[in-house]
């Protein structure tokens, strides 16, 4: 079974040494995301913004490695402030509300002041 890497060009995955997606056999991990957009490296000031960047990140990590969000079965939500939740449940409920994942969120502190969120997911096929 083979091991494959996927890279979002973000410069963190070079100096922190990770891949933003490892697929292994039907399954693929997601690192967890956070909102810049890696090409600009631009972080939006909103947790709403923040949170669809992460999520087009996430889905084209996804693509690189042969998975879509409907392949999506676990999802874990990081947020640096309780109210957050209500802002960013209607996006994820656009983007999961028929896949339906088992998901977690946890109130945190995060690497940088700017970040806001970071979405980890894991999808299957099979």
């Amino acid at each position: 079974m083979t091991r494959k890497l996927i890279s979002s060009g973000s410069p963190f995955e070079k100096t922190a040494g990770y891949s933003r997606a490892v697929v292994k056999g039907d399954w693929c991990f997601v690192s967890g995301t956070t909102g810049y957009d890696y090409a600009t490296m631009i972080m939006p000031e909103t947790v709403e913004e923040q949170a669809r960047n992460c999520l087009k990140t996430i889905e084209g990590a996804l693509q690189q490695a042969g998975f879509s969000l409907s392949d999506v079965v676990r999802n874990h939500y990081y947020v640096t402030d309780a109210s957050f939740a209500d802002r960013v449940f209607p996006i994820f409920g656009e983007m999961f509300g028929e896949i339906r994942p088992a998901a977690t969120m946890i109130v945190c502190d995060l690497i940088r002041p700017e970040m806001l969120i970071e979405i980890e997911v894991t999808a299957f096929r099979g």
